[in-house]
């Protein structure tokens, strides 16, 4: 018990930066529990904004649900960018060239910026009729216009917050970018009830304060990753000169980053269009479904802080030229999850009214808010396994492999089956939940069956 407390302490603190040898458990627990500390922080920004949202209105909380699906798009570049980041910059730890990390983390944040301008511009001047095209009750888009137009406008802070931490992530330094989630969070859930509701002196602003205080929050975030990488470099340290554009790397990031940022643009995309069959039904089932979500959000994300250590572990070791202990680590990785996933799909499916009954009292929310955590949870075996091996497959440089099993789940088996399943054959809401764990389940197989063939120990970063 002392032994195992020492090593949180150490996990915690960030203490241990060689992962290349020595206990692959040991490993695991050091980089997993900051990363899972992370993502927790990362879900609890839209469990803590769903949450005090649902005080305000029905329309609010589907607003917020409406804005978060199409926030995905955002979340999926960066996040693949994130993945990229930490795929170069983890091979080129694991070779021992840590000025060549650094350069790499720089061009990470060029290429943020550039981004960042592209996304703000359109989503400046379209944000209510976004809002419009995706919600058949127009109160919705009168209610969340300001909302959605600051979230698309204000999208460098998402950007970053993701692309640094992935810088950390690689170098192995998951320790700073918990912190800088810990901080983030802080910031927007002493924010949120203040500027939603008006308290002291704050303004009343409704559900346009839940994004001011989420904004507000992750730039607080991003001021302490930038400061860690260009004053501290406790792992690698970023100088200004390193901020040239240097195309060779920006090229191969973007490479790595466009098969990684196309499976989660692929996946939002789908989960846009099951947001979009539900806002059909009525906003109450859309409401209940954003309530849902963010629960299981909650759970999924800290695991995909496993899925990144083992990402972590697969570059680093690979880079070292160890690639059977890249293997093993992704399948110790994967058991360990499985195990966590599986824990909370029982919790979920006997308590899946209780949660939601924390967020909504109106008994239209509440029951359709139950159905999805119910149906959903039954699906968290596989994807405890399958995310950590997918990541694991991005770890070492493939990334197209990934987008091509996602295109295949979800848009050619999730997508179809959900229209069929509600719409056409009346399932409802039900079926599009089903069909979310259907696909899920055999992308987790997909995944395994890859892993399996090894080429992914041969790609080149």
């Amino acid at each position: 018990m002392q032994r195992l407390g020492r090593v949180l302490r150490q996990a915690i603190k960030g203490e241990e930066q060689e992962f290349t040898s020595g206990s692959i458990d040991r490993a695991i627990v050091l980089l997993s529990i900051p990363m899972i500390l992370e993502m927790a922080m990362e879900s609890l920004f839209a469990v803590v904004d769903a949450f005090f949202v649902a005080k305000i209105s029905t329309d609010a909380v589907a607003t917020v649900g409406l804005t978060e699906s199409v926030l995905t798009l955002i979340y999926s570049v960066a996040i693949g960018l994130s993945a990229a980041a930490t795929a170069v910059v983890a091979r080129r730890v694991g070779e021992g060239n840590r000025r060549a990390a650094a350069v790499a983390g720089a061009q990470t944040i060029v290429i943020a910026l550039i981004l960042s301008a592209l996304i703000a511009v359109p989503g400046y001047f379209f944000a209510k009729d976004i809002l419009q095209l995706m919600a058949k009750d127009s109160s919705v888009a009168e209610t969340g216009e300001h909302f959605t137009r600051l979230m698309l406008t204000a999208n460098l802070p998402i950007l970053l917050l993701w692309m640094l931490n992935g810088i950390f992530r690689g170098a192995g330094d998951a320790a700073t970018a918990m912190r800088a989630l810990w901080i983030a969070n802080a910031v927007n859930i002493i924010l949120d009830p203040l500027l939603i509701f008006g308290y002291g002196p704050f303004p009343e602003m409704g559900v346009l304060g839940a994004g001011v205080a989420t904004t507000i929050g992750r730039t607080t975030g991003v001021l302490y990753q930038l400061y860690h990488l260009f004053s501290v470099g406790k792992i690698i340290r970023i100088h200004l000169r390193y901020l040239k554009p240097r195309w060779e790397i920006i090229r191969r990031l973007l490479t790595i980053g466009s098969g990684s940022t196309g499976q989660y643009l692929i996946a939002s995309a789908s989960w846009i269009f099951m947001i979009y069959i539900l806002g059909q039904i009525s906003k109450e089932v859309t409401a209940g479904y954003t309530i849902a979500i963010r629960i299981i959000i909650f759970t999924i994300l800290p695991s995909w802080g496993m899925a990144n250590a083992a990402a972590t572990l697969v570059g680093q070791n690979l880079g070292a030229g160890h690639p059977e202990r890249a293997e093993k680590s992704a399948w110790r990785a994967g058991y360990f999850n499985m195990i966590f996933m599986a824990s909370v799909g029982v919790i979920y499916l006997t308590g899946a009214p209780f949660f939601i009954s924390l967020f909504t009292a109106e008994p239209e929310t509440l029951n359709a808010g139950s159905m999805a955590l119910r149906i959903m949870a039954a699906g968290y075996v596989f994807y405890g396994y399958g995310m950590i091996i997918s990541q694991a497959i991005n770890g070492a440089g493939d990334t197209r492999t990934p987008t091509v099993l996602n295109f295949i789940c979800f848009w050619l088996i999730e997508t179809p089956l959900a229209w069929l399943l509600a719409l056409y054959l009346g399932w409802g809401q039900a079926g599009v939940y089903y069909s979310i764990v259907i696909a899920e389940s055999v992308l987790a197989v997909a995944a395994i069956w890859v892993f399996r063939k090894g080429k992914w120990k041969t790609v080149k970063v």
